[in-house]
């Protein structure tokens, strides 16, 4: 886990999960964010704020409020009076995806979008044997499964397998991950002193916090050098650069013949930043349809330049009930223009685009705007996308073991087996079809 609250989902590739300290607040329930100014309505008579057209559906609530202020014989704040009634007409919407959010709330969703933080840069987990364990203990160690490439972490040497024994001088014994965390995250400029057990050996390590920018993008390459795999956990405002750049070392450096994008797990994020990524591997046709309410829909189109837009690099996108939001977008954008086969299990089914907006002194809220659709204009809301190859993770994930993962490569490698020779024949060429309702 990094030294930021995280997504509770964990990865369903076998390797030892790292529970990852990073959370993506809001990313299933949010995926656009715009910024706007916020109009009060204007005054109007003894309802204020009320246009004329509304006088008579807001006079209800007028009396109720009216009432509620002089007559009431509690304590009354009117702040939390009128942030209790905003939050009331989000709750009415019956839309989870639609909600009223506290000052603190709405920090923190945006904070969880951007992919920025303050901490170290660190992703801890509470392990046992090899196996995810909860309460701290002699048994139960506190390690450091990952440091952030930049980060300050690095620069004061802590180390992937260094077991944390206490922060600032309190053990760790007997805490969660949860209650670690916080103690680790502080602002920049700020010192924490963690004592780590290193080769059995304990010592002291002062890091400097800083902001960190969570690395939502990771590759490797399997099956022998011929198979490129990215896993991307989030859709932050780095991902899609983050992305590019190891797609191309993927492909241009170590010279793989296929591609994996793994988006289990990946509630959403930016849709910018999934139009971006999107666009690496498609050339032409709409990536997906934006809708707003009462207006024709709109054709995102590709960006030009994509890195792997050639369909003779075979691509799989494995999915499955966490691919969510800005993920869905991908993988839909793929698998409707027929560039990649999903394989997995069927995903979470959002359809919808949110708007973030600031109420002064109020906090803000998230509101459902747009809808989005498949390239064939196919909308998934509640449904989701339906997988090309059907493979089921185990209940018990054990370490090191990923039949998902596995199938995925199996079937790339079938598709590099049969693919003709560039001399033999041109490359194949992909019409659009029509995703899965």
């Amino acid at each position: 886990m990094s030294d930021e609250p995280q997504k509770v989902a964990e990865r369903t590739t076998g390797r030892a999960s790292s529970y990852l300290a990073l959370l993506l607040v809001a990313a299933v329930g949010g995926a656009a964010l715009f910024f706007s100014g916020f109009m009060l309505g204007r005054l109007n008579g003894q309802t204020p704020g009320t246009s004329d057209a509304n006088q008579e559906l807001f006079r209800p609530f007028w009396d109720a409020y009216n009432d509620v202020s002089t007559r009431y014989v509690g304590e009354i704040e009117p702040d939390i009076l009128v942030q209790g009634a905003i939050k009331g007409i989000f709750d009415a919407l019956g839309d989870p995806h639609s909600a009223y959010l506290t000052e603190e709330e709405y920090r923190s969703n945006l904070g969880g979008l951007s992919g920025e933080f303050e901490g170290v840069g660190i992703e801890m987990s509470t392990l046992e044997n090899g196996a995810r364990c909860a309460t701290i203990s002699a048994t139960c160690r506190l390690t450091v499964m990952r440091v952030t490439r930049g980060s300050p972490a690095l620069s004061a040497d802590l180390r992937a397998g260094d077991i944390i024994l206490a922060v600032d001088g309190t053990t760790t014994l007997g805490l969660t991950l949860e209650l670690i965390v916080p103690m680790v995250r502080g602002p920049k400029g700020s010192t924490v002193v963690l004592t780590v057990e290193r080769d059995g050996t304990p010592m002291d390590i002062s890091v400097v916090r800083d902001v960190i920018q969570r690395e939502d993008v990771r590759s490797e390459v399997l099956a022998d050098g011929r198979v490129g795999y990215l896993k991307v956990f989030g859709f932050s405002s780095a991902s899609a650069a983050d992305l590019r750049n190891q797609l191309r070392e993927l492909i241009e450096d170590r010279g793989v013949s296929a591609l994996i994008l793994d988006l289990r797990d990946d509630p959403g994020g930016y849709v910018d930043a999934a139009h971006k990524i999107a666009s690496e591997f498609v050339g032409t046709g709409p990536l997906y349809w934006e809708q707003a309410a009462g207006e024709d829909p709109i054709a995102r189109n590709p960006d030009p330049g994509g890195v792997a837009t050639d369909p003779a690099i075979p691509l799989i996108v494995l999915v499955n009930g966490g691919t969510a939001s800005a993920s869905e977008i991908v993988a839909g954008s793929l698998q409707g223009n027929g560039r990649a086969l999903l394989v997995g299990e069927t995903t979470y089914g959002k359809g919808t685009i949110q708007e973030f907006k600031e109420l002064t002194g109020a906090g803000g809220y998230r509101l459902s705007v747009r809808k989005w659709l498949t390239p064939d204009q196919t909308w998934i809301h509640g449904v989701g996308l339906i997988p090309d190859v059907e493979a089921v993770a185990p209940v018990e994930p054990q370490p090191e073991v990923d039949p998902v993962l596995d199938r995925g490569i199996e079937v790339l490698l079938d598709q590099l087996r049969d693919a003709p020779t560039p001399a033999a024949s041109p490359a194949p060429t992909f019409t659009l079809a029509p995703s899965p309702a």
